[in-house]
């Protein structure tokens, strides 16, 4: 069957790319996160377990709304995940400093985003804007796990 190249267009447009990076990305943080949930040890175990199990979840919504408008614009999402590092440190700080590593990789590919449709569609600036601000909530909670009980200043890796 002769490919459409017209759809070949779509998919190689810099809005699908960008969408498909997003969707690599996320994809990767549903793995990143499960393993991170497996990993946890200790007294707080349970809280920290249920809360990288949501991240997962909400990963994997990010994923489903990222593919579904990579096909409502004629495009085909991608079947690639996103970088996953195996650093092997398991302590509960490490993972949260990969975390904030992951959410700032995400929120510049939002940024990213933003940049190419800006003017040129509203439904997908509302979208990248709605991520935006998701993905800085979620920094700001993770920078907020990192810091010392009683520090109020932002916490520097």
């Amino acid at each position: 069957m002769a490919k459409d190249k017209k759809a070949d267009a779509v998919s190689s447009s810099p809005v699908i790319k960008a969408l498909n990076t997003i969707l690599e990305m996320e994809l990767a943080g549903v793995v990143r996160y499960t393993h991170y949930s497996l990993m946890i040890y200790g007294y707080n175990r349970i809280p920290i377990v249920s809360w990288l199990r949501g991240q997962a979840t909400e990963s994997l919504d990010h994923a489903n709304k990222a593919g579904e408008l990579i096909t409502h614009l004629g495009g085909h999402p991608s079947l690639a995940i996103g970088p996953l590092l195996e650093t092997h440190n398991h302590d509960i700080g490490d993972i949260l400093r990969e975390s904030l590593e992951h959410e700032t990789a995400a929120l510049n590919a939002y940024r990213k985003l933003l940049k190419l449709v800006e003017g040129n569609s509203v439904m997908l600036e509302e979208y990248a804007r709605e991520m935006i601000y998701t993905e800085e909530l979620h920094l700001g909670e993770v920078d907020k796990m990192l810091r010392k009980p009683g520090d109020v200043a932002k916490f520097n890796s």
